[in-house]
């Protein structure tokens, strides 16, 4: 169970090196939603998305044991993927990061650029995370960084905390999930303030392993995760996020690639931000419930800002980029 000292604990960690993101109310989405929406814009972190938080977090913490690791490694589509190498560097210790095939260029880039070594591995996500499990095993030198842990939750939970004080007496916030940090971390901040406040998962309808998982009561692995919502692209959930988002989360919605693309494109009009599509499924599920949320304060977390440029220009231009298995 996380608490608020240990939400608070992280946020004195991550406060020294990087600031709180702004949330705000955009006239022109609240029109277009129906509702009175503020935007969570975790778009403006060091690594342009809100995983850094649980990055600084966990680093610091590892950084501080007696068997400090020589070298790590970690799998990702993304966005963790920058936020440990990011953190790592700050303390010097090497990392490896493994990527699927077809993995965005310009995360790879990014991830390249903050000084990890980025290797491909596998068709999906969950063929390199088991690859990053089977090398820090047969290696005593290098430690495995997971993707959903403790630590990386009260770390991201920072961002939750900055909201719910920011923004008082929100009667629903929407989070999209991928291996489950985010909302988990949200989940944890809000019974911890004691808030009323619904929480709604989100969920790629091509990737839904995590909302199979929740309604089936155990885990269900999916086949495929074909999204250009990299960052929901799960296949195997973790147990642990799953038990959360199961207790805590008031439903799951999902939402197609078109209503991804769509949500894309009313940020870039309405707020003159870029989301990448993780990043947008908050505002598409507001979109499809638009009804039932009407005259409602929400909230949607826009959880990244890293989409790669060729798919951010065909969805500008009324398309939706396609995603084989």
């Amino acid at each position: 169970m996380i608490s608020l000292k240990d939400i608070e604990s992280a946020f004195d960690i991550i406060r020294p090196m990087m600031g709180a993101t702004a949330q705000y109310r955009w006239p022109l989405l609240c029109k277009a939603l129906g509702c009175d929406v503020w935007v969570k814009h975790e778009n403006h972190t060091p690594t342009g998305a809100f995983k850094v938080r649980g990055g600084l977090t966990y680093l610091h913490e590892l950084s501080r044991s007696p068997t400090r690791p020589q070298a790590l490694i970690t799998a990702t589509r993304g966005n963790h993927g920058q936020s440990i190498p990011y953190a790592a560097a700050l303390y010097g210790i090497p990392i490896t990061v493994l990527v699927p095939e077809g993995n965005s260029v310009d995360k790879n880039a990014a991830m390249a650029g903050w000084g990890a070594t980025v290797e491909t591995f596998g068709k999906d996500f969950d063929e390199a995370r088991v690859e990053t499990e089977a090398r820090a095993s047969a290696s005593a030198d290098l430690d495995l960084v997971p993707s959903f842990h403790p630590q990386l939750v009260s770390g991201v939970a920072t961002y939750a905390l900055e909201l719910f004080r920011g923004v008082p007496d929100l009667d629903t916030v929407y989070v999209p999930i991928g291996m489950g940090s985010g909302v988990c971390g949200l989940i944890a901040t809000r019974d911890a303030l004691g808030l009323a406040t619904k929480i709604v998962s989100v969920v790629s309808a091509h990737a839904d392993a995590v909302a199979q998982s929740v309604e089936a009561g155990r885990i269900v692995e999916t086949n495929g995760a074909a999204t250009f919502a990299d960052g929901m692209a799960c296949r195997v959930p973790h147990p642990d996020a799953i038990e959360m988002i199961r207790r805590g989360a008031e439903r799951i919605v999902r939402v197609t690639d078109d209503e991804v693309a769509n949500a894309v494109r009313l940020l870039y009009r309405a707020t003159h931000n870029v989301a990448e599509g993780a990043g947008a499924a908050a505002c598409a599920a507001v979109a499809q419930e638009h009804e039932r949320m009407a005259g409602k304060k929400v909230a949607i977390v826009l959880s990244g800002g890293n989409i790669d440029s060729e798919w951010l220009a065909e969805i500008l231009s009324g398309g939706t980029p396609q995603v084989g298995d």
